[in-house]
Formats: C-alpha cells, structure tokens, sequence
C-alpha cells in the first residue's frame, strides 16, 4: 500500500471537525520543552545496507549488561531466565494469541491468566488481582486513580521513597484529571514521617518497599492510619522477588498492591516491554483497573475459564470504564506465569536468599573502600553508597573499567542534593569474582 499524505484542505478540514486552529494546538498538553521545534539530527534517507553498518556502529559504542559485571538496579534488573521460559512463550499459540474474546478457543490463555493471578495475589497477600498491567508506573498511576473512585476523595500523598518515574507517571495522570497530588522530599535513609501526612482528606498514600533507595520499610503502622482516616494505603514494588523473603504488603495492611514484575521471567529488554502486577482486596474489586479471569463450569459441567470482570473501554462505555488501558502485556504475564511455576514456592524463597545474601556481600566489600559509606541500613539486593567524588563521573569512570556500578541517584532525583550518591544492586547473576572486581575498581576510581 502506497503512503499517500495528507493534503493541506484534508488537514484543514480535520482541524476545523475537531474545533482545534493547527496540529500545534493538538499538543498543547506536552510541556515545551519536551516538544521537538526542528528536525532531529538523522539523515533524511540511507540505504539499508547503510542503516544497518550506523546503527551497528551505535550499538559497538554501548556496554551490554551480559559482557561485563553489572550491578544496576533502580526499576529494572538483571535475573537469570531459563531458557524454558522463551521456548515456551514462543510458541505460536502464545506469541501470537491476542485477548481473549472467545473463551470457548482461548482456555489455554485464560488459563494461564488465571494461574498468574493465583500467583500474584499470592506473592502480594492480596485477596485478588487482575491479568496484568503495562507495567508498575502506569499500574502506580491507576492504583491512585481506583483510590480515588473508591474513597470519593481527589488528592494522593506520594512517599520521597518512591521510585522518581513512577512519581512522575502519577502526577501526569493526574494533572489530567484535575487530583492534587502531595510528592514528600526524597528520602534517603527511609525515615520520612508518611503519618502525619494523611487526614480525612487524602485518598491514598503511595509508598514503595523496597524504596528506590534500597530501604525496606515497615507499613503496618501506616496502614492503621490510613484506615482511621479512611484513605487507602498502596504498596509499591519495583523488585517482584523480594517478594520472596520479605514480608508481602497485604500482610501488612495495604489494600493495593502494585509494581513491576520483570524480574520474574522477563529479561531486562533495552527498558521494556515488562508486565505491571496489580492486587487489591475482595471489597475493592469492581473498583481494579483491567480485568479479571475467573474460574467455572460449561454446561457439560467441565471445568473452563471466562473473564469475569473487564470494566475497561473496550467493553463498557468509556465513562463507565475503570481503565483506559487497551490491552495487557500478555506475553510478559505468561513468562512471569511459567518462571514462577518453574520455581515454586522453595524455589522462590532461595532465589530471594541469594539476592540477599550477595547484597550483603556487596555492601560490606564496598564500605570496605576507602571513602565509600553504605547508607541504607536495611536492604534486600539493592542499596545506596554515598561517595567522596560526584557518583555519575564515578559510574563513568568504572564504565570505562568494564563495571557497570549503579544508578547515580542524581539521574532520577536531579535537584535533590543527592550528586554524591549510587544506587547499586546485586542479584543472584553476580558472582564473587564480580563482588571484587567492583570493590577493586571503585579503589582504583576514587584513589
């Protein structure tokens, strides 16, 4: 099919439907300065043979997380992924399986979405959760959004130790909407006073744990609070196996949960596509965003899957929609789904030791640097160092060494006096011999 454009009377006449004066105005929403005012800096037209060599030379330039040791953590991390688990989602019946309309030929894929929700709201100590999100900042972004429908209230109280992307997301969506959104300061020793923060008119407090600092944070008493006040707390997560040894969210009194669950199945992925994991209790659930798969019976009395709930605009009229979300990351769900059946319970709990245990490792072979101080005191695989020079031109510096060392936590906080500080991480793919390699470089770096 041949690309025909648009002329400028067809582009007028658009305009002039819409009731909007010129393309421009279409974007008056996006700030100005994220809005491109030129061309970007490409070629107008090269071969694909000349496509293929620049773009090849680009990526030369880059460091791949598998080459060297990697120690990056802030949202998305480093696991190791069976390689059962891509076999089997390349399938043809899953990879190129879309929603689920017809249950009566989509069983295999309601199926596993049901056993992913059994496993998420199991992980969350949640009564239920949905078949998936995009992923934990949009998921974040909702969660507020259901608060808001359930306590009739319009303003979220956002934790300093939530991850600075999903705050970002949040306060997008809700400068849409018109909601007041309270963001608390950076917080780095997770020791912030999230009580006295909530009164009879907050809908929600959004606190994450493990934060974007590392710290693992106790909510039971903040949970009470919310419930005197009638506001509901969501728990966040950025690092799903942490789930694993830490205490869930549910049994500490949140009533949603929600986060990113690409550590479980889902490689890093140059940044995406990952897979959100929403849960919520049974009182809230025509109130969850996406939907629901729910288990039944045909009329033979045979065991079958149908969805049960799917409050979003593809199904109901829009203003009667919990979500606008159009889909799910399906294929990211289904990896989590045979990643975690590949574990099982045992499996989980061990998984989440290792990543502890070499943490531990980390932080005492780092402090033992000269200069280097571990910040966060309780932590499951990532945690935050304060250093003696700038930390982005320390990570700079131990890139050119062949150690990918950590997330400077003035990349996500750029005005929060925190230029001195790296986030660093180490998961089960890290070895002793890494642990070292890291310790010796930053020696050498900070020397």
């Amino acid at each position: 099919m041949r690309y025909l454009p648009l002329s400028q009377s067809d582009r007028e006449a658009m305009l002039a439907r819409i009731g909007v004066s010129s393309v421009d105005a279409l974007f008056a929403d996006i700030p100005a300065d994220k809005q491109l005012k030129n061309l970007v800096d490409l070629p107008l037209a090269k071969s694909e043979m000349e496509v293929e060599r620049t773009l090849g030379a680009l990526a030369a330039r880059n460091v791949p997380a598998s080459s060297v040791p990697f120690f990056v953590g802030a949202g998305a991390y480093k696991h190791h992924v069976p390689a059962t688990v891509d076999h089997l989602i390349q399938r043809s019946e899953f990879l190129t399986s879309y929603t689920p309309y017809q249950p009566e030929i989509a069983q295999g894929t309601l199926q596993y979405l049901f056993e992913f929700q059994t496993q998420v709201a199991a992980l969350t100590g949640m009564d239920v959760a949905n078949a998936s999100m995009y992923d934990g900042s949009t998921g974040t972004a909702e969660a507020v959004l259901m608060a808001h429908r359930v306590t009739k209230r319009k303003k979220a109280v956002l934790s300093g130790g939530l991850h600075p992307h999903y705050a970002d997301v949040v306060r997008t969506v809700s400068a849409m909407a018109g909601d007041e959104v309270i963001t608390l300061p950076a917080d780095l020793a997770g020791g912030e006073d999230l009580l006295a923060a909530v009164d009879s008119t907050v809908s929600c407090v959004v606190v994450q744990t493990p934060d974007v600092f590392g710290n693992l944070r106790d909510i039971s008493a903040l949970a009470d609070k919310c419930k005197a006040s009638g506001a509901l707390l969501v728990a966040v997560f950025t690092e799903a196996v942490s789930l694993g040894l830490v205490e869930s969210p549910g049994a500490m009194g949140a009533d949603i949960v929600v986060g990113e669950g690409q550590s479980i199945g889902n490689g890093l992925n140059f940044g995406g596509p990952y897979v959100g994991l929403f849960a919520t209790r049974q009182q809230y659930v025509r109130q969850m965003p996406g939907r629901l798969c729910g288990e039944t019976v045909d009329a033979n009395g045979q065991r079958g899957f149908v969805l049960t709930l799917s409050t979003r605009e593809q199904h109901i009229r829009r203003e009667k929609a919990t979500s606008n979300i159009c889909t799910n990351s399906g294929l990211c769900s289904l990896a989590f789904t045979i990643h975690m059946s590949l574990l099982g319970e045992k499996g989980l709990t061990h998984l989440a030791a290792l990543n502890h245990a070499g943490a531990v490792a980390l932080a005492d072979a780092l402090a033992a640097v000269p200069g280097v101080k571990v910040v966060t005191q309780a932590f499951f695989n990532e945690f935050t160092i304060r250093l003696p020079k700038p930390a982005a031109e320390v990570a700079e510096l131990l890139s050119e060494k062949g150690i990918l060392g950590g997330v400077p936590a003035s990349r996500l906080l750029p005005n929060a006096g925190l230029g001195d500080c790296l986030i660093v991480c180490s998961t089960e793919v890290n070895t002793d011999a890494d642990r070292a390699a890291f310790a010796a470089a930053l020696k050498e770096v900070l020397a």
